[in-house]
């Protein structure tokens, strides 16, 4: 059993893995300022120290505490935001992360599981994109991702301590078990767009683009459910904690659906038409976007249980009933 501290565990990916932490035995603290993530959020078994990366002084009373390791989800991750403010994302995505990294090594932590992200390749220049494509970022946010990757690398050569960077794709999904209840706020993701247009939150919701070299000329990308992250979470702690090496790993499910195809598994689900509207594409989006897991398959054992999109959807509009 590991103490971890999970930094950002009141938000939507870190709510998750709170969870399957407490499942597999391990003892939990929250750490999170709660700008984005909810109390509703957080579970009694674990413990919750309210503070914000940019406190270092906050973060390493905290840190002091004692733990086997950490998890690293308080980044900031709107594209659109990072090239309009990219000040803002130097300071809490570098800077919070650097704060995190020194506390961790004053105070003797040994090990960190990151969510890193699919941002760092860019545009893909081959599919399914391995750990071994090219890191381009085309974007500010996927660029502030891929330096704290290279800080770590540093501080595991310099200070001992090791990481896995996790390489999300597009996380979807909610607790199957109904146990999370705090929907995003202010979503920028698909699915989440989608139901909010299928209650009325929204009276119509846009498709860019209609003319991509795809199955059905919209973008295809790999949507990977939010529990099965969790578990690759778990399966890095517990790795990293019997001595394996640093390691930077995709998660995704090797399968592409496009949004088109999402948006009809909604309709599906929710037994409901989606108001669409058809608009010009965004600049830096590819037309696919699919993973290779198989690094993750074979140094984690992981394994993606949610594979079934209609299964995703259900689990998100559970939430919306």
């Amino acid at each position: 059993m590991a103490r971890v501290l999970v930094i950002g565990g009141a938000g939507y990916i870190g709510s998750h893995v709170v969870k399957a932490l407490l499942q597999s035995g391990h003892r939990v603290c929250v750490f999170d300022n709660l700008s984005t993530g909810q109390k509703i959020n957080l579970f009694d078994m674990a413990d919750f120290e309210e503070g914000d990366i940019l406190d270092y002084t906050r973060l390493s009373e905290v840190m002091s505490q004692g733990f086997d390791a950490v998890v690293h989800l308080a980044a900031k991750k709107a594209v659109g935001e990072s090239m309009e403010n990219p000040n803002k994302y130097s300071l809490n995505n570098i800077q919070g992360s650097l704060n995190i990294l020194m506390t961790m090594a004053d105070n003797n932590v040994k090990n960190i599981v990151f969510s890193s992200s699919a941002a760092v390749y860019g545009m893909p220049e081959y599919l399914p994109v391995d750990e071994k494509h090219p890191v381009k970022p085309i974007n500010y946010y996927g660029f502030t991702k891929l330096e704290i990757e290279k800080f770590m690398d540093w501080y595991d050569t310099l200070k001992g301590i090791k990481y896995v960077a996790l390489r999300y794709f597009n996380a979807v999904g909610y607790d199957a078990d109904g146990d999370i209840k705090g929907k995003e706020k202010n979503p920028q993701n698909l699915l989440p767009i989608i139901m909010e247009t299928a209650t009325g939150v929204r009276a119509e919701m846009s498709v860019f683009g209609s003319d991509y070299d795809t199955r059905d000329g919209t973008c295809i990308r790999d949507y990977i459910h939010v529990s099965d992250l969790a578990t690759a979470h778990v399966l890095a702690i517990e790795k990293l904690i019997a001595g394996m090496p640093s390691a930077v790993l995709n998660l995704g499910t090797g399968e592409g659906t496009s949004v088109k195809e999402m948006i009809e598994a909604a309709e599906r689900v929710i037994g409901t038409k989606i108001n669409v509207k058809y608009a010009d594409r965004r600049p830096g989006d590819p037309a696919v976007l699919i993973a290779s897991s198989d690094k993750a398959r074979e140094l984690l054992g992981w394994e993606p249980k949610y594979t079934n999109i209609d299964d995703i959807i259900q689990t998100t509009w559970n939430l919306e009933r």
